[in-house]
C-alpha cells in the first residue's frame, strides 16, 4: 500500500518533508536564550527573597514597637499598683493595724522599684526581672500575685455579660389543654 513517503517510480522511500513550525536543528540563539532565562529566574528569585526579607524585617520592627508599648503600659500599671499599696499601707499605719500597714508600704516600695526597672525593657527582660524579683522579694511577689488575681476576678465579674435568669417554662409545669406536644392546637 503506497503512502506519501514512498516514491512510486523508484520504489524507495522519500525523505519526509519538514514542517515550517518545527526545525530539527537547534537555533544558535538557544543556549543564549536558556542562559538569559536562567539569569532572569535567578534575578526574580533574588528579588523575591529581598522583598520577603524586607517585609519580615518590617513586621519584626512593628511587633517590637507594639511589645515595647505594652511593656511601658505594664510598667505604668505595676507602678499604679505600687502607689495603691503604699496608700493602703499609710492608711493602715494610721489605724490599729500599724504592722500590716508597714508591710503594705514596704511591698509598695518594692513594687515601685520593680516598675521603674521595667521601663524600656523588652518582654524577655521583664520576665527575667519578674523571676528575680520573686526570688528576692517573695512576700511582695505573692502580694502582687494575690492582688492581680483579685483584680482580674473582680474585673471579669464586673464586665461579664449576665443573661437574665429564666425560670422554667410555665407550660411545662401547668397543664394547658390547647397545647400538646409543643404545638398550639387552637
Amino acid at each position: 500500500m503506497p503512502n506519501e513517503f514512498d516514491d512510486p517510480a523508484s520504489g524507495s522511500r522519500a525523505a519526509p518533508t519538514t514542517s515550517p513550525f518545527y526545525d530539527a536543528t537547534p537555533s544558535p540563539d538557544a543556549p543564549a536564550s536558556f542562559a538569559d532565562l536562567k539569569d532572569k529566574v535567578s534575578e526574580d528569585i533574588s528579588s523575591a527573597k529581598d522583598t520577603i526579607k524586607t517585609g519580615a524585617d518590617s513586621a519584626v520592627a512593628k511587633v517590637k514597637d507594639v511589645v515595647s508599648e505594652q511593656a511601658t503600659f505594664a510598667a505604668r500599671q505595676v507602678g499604679g499598683v505600687a502607689t495603691a499599696l503604699q496608700k493602703v499601707g499609710a492608711e493602715l499605719e494610721g489605724s490599729d493595724q500599724a504592722e500590716v500597714g508597714r508591710y503594705a508600704k514596704q511591698i509598695g516600695l518594692s513594687v515601685q522599684g520593680f516598675a521603674k526597672q521595667m521601663e524600656g525593657k523588652d518582654i524577655g527582660e521583664i520576665a527575667n526581672m519578674a523571676e528575680e524579683f520573686g526570688r528576692k522579694q517573695p512576700l511582695a511577689f505573692l502580694g502582687i500575685a494575690a492582688l492581680a488575681g483579685l483584680t482580674a476576678s473582680r474585673f471579669l465579674t464586673a464586665s461579664a455579660k449576665r443573661a437574665p435568669f429564666k425560670t422554667a417554662n410555665s407550660s411545662s409545669t401547668t397543664f394547658d389543654s390547647n397545647r400538646t406536644g409543643g404545638q398550639d392546637n387552637g
